[in-house]
């Protein structure tokens, strides 16, 4: 019997021709790392390229944005040029989900990242993507939010206009057509 996260070998193919070439068209994201580096990994942890594939089925375009040394780890975020299509219109987490009396959203950000076995970019990393690219101009993606904040019932986000990075705050079970989220994942 399949395992629910396994991808067929028609899928892992198809993935790690697209994640190859993605790779490839932007080194300047990756400096100094090597594919084949990065494929021997994913070759070892298929539960990590089911997540992967989450990523990119809902349009994340994920990309290997650096590698931890000290883990042996390598690093995807997120590389869709605005907030993942198939991530928007979410609130923030679960109790702001259930907190709505009305038109509640199909879904919200917390979830769906653990669901997919990835985590949400913190505002750190965010920035972090920003300095390799711009990305966000007309969308904007959900981060992680502190404790202190989320229990005042507010949550954090970020966009990038005017030639820089901003974070803003908003009622955690706010949702927009134009905000969803941006994941990590480290292998």
């Amino acid at each position: 019997m399949s395992n629910k996260r396994e991808l067929s070998l028609e899928q892992r193919e198809e993935l790690l021709q697209a994640l190859k070439a993605r790779f490839e068209k932007n080194m300047h994201r990756h400096e100094d790392l090597e594919w084949a580096d990065v494929q021997a990994k994913l070759d070892t942890n298929p539960e990590k390229l089911w997540s992967l594939n989450e990523m990119e089925k809902t349009a994340g375009e994920p990309d290997v944005v650096g590698h931890d040394k000290k883990k042996d780890e390598y690093i995807f975020y997120d590389c869709s040029t605005e907030s993942p299509k198939g991530r928007r219109s979410i609130c923030y987490d679960r109790e702001a989900l259930e907190s709505r009396k009305k038109h509640k959203p199909e879904n919200n950000a917390m979830d769906m990242a653990a669901d997919m076995g990835i985590e949400l970019l913190t505002e750190e990393e965010y920035r972090a993507l920003q300095e390799l690219e711009n990305f966000d101009k007309k969308t904007s993606s959900w981060v992680q939010t502190p404790s202190d904040i989320r229990k005042l019932g507010g949550a954090l986000f970020c966009d990038y206009r005017f030639g820089h990075v901003f974070t803003y705050h908003n009622g955690a079970e706010s949702y927009y057509g134009a905000r969803g989220f941006r994941g990590m994942l480290r292998i």
